[in-house]
């Protein structure tokens, strides 16, 4: 069967390679051909290879109120995450639909979520009407736009987690607090492909509110603090070996001060970065050192993404102002670095609480 009739399938394929990713659900529905193909591995190597494959950041957006429900639960406005994808550039701004049978048209509060190949994981959060702890695992798939339920996260209530994922098929979670706020050790990874959760060596220190990164077959787990400490962050970071299956390396240093590591990203090379307003700050070998001053219309709320091998920020100069979006080329000489400011849509008007960069 042709995939479009009078046509050979060489010149079928390179027309469907060129349909945006927001199109694909339709055409799931077209034939049966159409289907096999765009879910095909084939389909999307060869879109990527001759340049039509699109590379996005999706965001959670948050209500600026998010950032005061620790201290004051019972704040009457309901503040709904949701989850959009940006494409820089073209400055399109998608919104993802509700997740079906929740009790919000949004995302859980405080979840985490990774990329996975052509899918989004969002694990944990708070339900935005009763406020508890969720421990819930829900897919999205770029490819037939929908949502699918996974298997819930084990080993009882956990929140402010690490996360990240080796972009293929693992996700990665460690430290975080229970219901009793107590900082948790323990860590696990979830198996996207077979819909499992396989249990990972405790790490060797509590780390509750700590960031979760991949890098170099290694899940990092950057800062966090202990119970006791209760919010005063230790500069130490955990790194898990994929290989080894073993947490083969702790540096004690990492971050010089006892600041949050929200904000930490490797770029391509395996730099890693982080926010101090109002510098963006590298790591070079055991001493963090200002690279370039943030614009100033980005110092508030600042979130870092890699994208392609450019580095995005993304903030206001006002709480709760207007979203600004910036690029740094990450290929030049570090004497010529400087900010090129994206159009960002007018809808991006919301707290951006994390990011993730993907290929579809």
């Amino acid at each position: 069967m042709e995939i479009i009739p009078g046509l050979p399938n060489e010149i079928g394929r390179e027309c469907l390679i060129r349909v945006p990713y927001t199109q694909f659900s339709t055409l799931l529905s077209v034939s049966k051909k159409w289907k096999q193909e765009i879910q095909s591995n084939k389909f999307h190597l060869q879109r990527k290879l001759r340049g039509f494959a699109q590379n996005l950041i999706a965001l959670i957006e948050s209500d600026p109120i998010i950032d005061d429900l620790m201290q004051n639960p019972l704040n009457p406005c309901t503040p709904v995450p949701r989850l959009s994808f940006y494409e820089p550039g073209k400055n399109e701004w998608v919104k993802l639909p509700p997740i079906p049978g929740t009790s919000s048209d949004g995302l859980p509060l405080f979840c985490e979520f990774a990329g996975v190949g052509r899918k989004l994981v969002v694990i944990g959060g708070w339900d935005t009407k009763t406020w508890q702890v969720m421990s819930s695992v829900y897919i999205y798939d770029l490819v037939t736009g929908t949502w699918r339920r996974g298997v819930d996260m084990p080993g009882g209530k956990r929140s402010f987690f690490a996360c990240a994922s080796d972009m293929n098929r693992q996700v990665y979670i460690a430290g975080g607090h229970d219901d009793d706020k107590n900082a948790l050790t323990s860590a696990l990874a979830y198996d996207v492909l077979d819909d499992s959760w396989n249990p990972l060596p405790d790490m060797a220190s509590q780390r509750d509110e700590c960031k979760g990164l991949f890098h170099g077959g290694k899940f990092h787990v950057i800062g966090g603090y202990q119970t006791e400490m209760q919010g005063k962050f230790q500069k130490s970071s955990e790194t898990f070996s994929v290989d080894t299956t073993k947490w083969d390396f702790v540096e004690e240093d990492k971050m010089e001060s006892n600041i949050s590591p929200r904000t930490c990203m490797f770029d391509f090379k395996g730099t890693l970065y982080k926010c101090c307003s109002p510098y963006l700050m590298s790591l070079d070998g055991s001493k963090w050192r200002q690279l370039i001053k943030l614009p100033s219309d980005v110092c508030i709320g600042t979130h870092i993404v890699a994208w392609q091998k450019k580095m995005l920020a993304i903030g206001s100069d006002v709480k709760g102002g207007i979203q600004n979006c910036y690029a740094l080329e990450f290929e030049i000489d570090e004497k010529m670095l400087k900010w090129t400011k994206l159009e960002l849509s007018k809808e991006c008007t919301r707290i951006l609480q994390s990011g993730y960069n993907f290929e579809v």
